[in-house]
């Protein structure tokens, strides 16, 4: 059960980051199984171009693409197809990592089970019963090997655990205080979590991540969260950057940032 939020005020990001002239950013939160909205945002970053146009426009994912939601399938589906407005870079979150863990050892699912992966399995026709008993996971393995397309998983397979563009670190998780950028552990990337929300240092560069769920996109000044726990609350929220501006766009709304703490994703 998630924890939302701890309300703090609001803070202002860094002044001087920003990115290289003629680029622009769309960075989307943690999506986790929800492909409605994945579409509802599509189609608004859509009219978002077509308002402002841009030449030069990508979108980034955060990672967190499966789990908790009930159409992980279809998620995985439209990105490993391309099925988006825009060119997109897709960073790995620590919910894929958890998909190969379980690949890779079948009674890591005992674990996933209990961060949505029997969500994740349902969404592909897995039929998973026996996990709930504590048994046959080597059997379940088996079967999503068979049952997960061969696009999916390579999809899965090229995300990367970060990605720096102009003054902007993006990661799904957060970074390390105290380690530079170039030298983090990928484990940290993908999980840190009190160590990361908690710190005020500023880093190298601005940190723009998800996995923490937050009520609102939460800028603070050297980090900015876009998870805003769209499983549960509906909300799929996107981080539009360009030169040293900041906007947001959201399956709810398309107000202005607010910033909030949370627990779990």
């Amino acid at each position: 059960m998630l924890k939302f939020w701890r309300k703090r005020a609001t803070a202002s990001p860094n002044a001087g980051a920003r990115l290289p002239d003629g680029l622009r950013i769309y960075a989307i939160g943690d999506i986790h199984g929800r492909a409605d909205l994945l579409e509802v945002l599509s189609t608004r970053i859509s009219a978002d171009l077509v308002d402002f146009p841009h030449a030069n426009a990508t979108a980034i994912f955060l990672g967190d693409y499966i789990d908790r939601g009930l159409q992980s399938a279809d998620v995985l589906s439209r990105l490993a197809g391309g099925d988006f407005p825009l060119p997109f870079h897709a960073l790995r979150g620590n919910h894929e990592e958890m998909l190969f863990n379980f690949l890779a050892t079948p009674d890591y699912l005992e674990g996933w089970r209990y961060s949505g992966g029997l969500e994740t399995l349902h969404s592909f026709g897995i039929d998973f019963r026996e996990a709930l008993m504590k048994r046959n996971h080597v059997a379940i393995r088996e079967r999503a090997v068979k049952a997960i397309p061969e696009p999916s998983l390579r999809f899965v397979s090229s995300t990367v655990t970060s990605l720096t563009l102009g003054d902007y670190f993006f990661c799904h998780a957060g970074v390390r205080p105290g380690i530079a950028l170039e030298a983090q552990k990928p484990a940290d990337l993908l999980w840190i979590r009190d160590d990361f929300i908690r710190s005020r240092d500023l880093f190298e560069k601005m940190i723009v991540h998800g996995h923490t769920p937050v009520s609102e996109v939460d800028v603070q000044p050297n980090r900015i969260n876009v998870d805003t726990g769209a499983y549960l609350t509906g909300k799929l929220s996107c981080l539009v950057l360009e030169d040293d501006t900041h906007r947001v766009l959201s399956t709810a709304t398309e107000g202005t940032t607010t910033s909030g703490e949370g627990r779990r994703s």
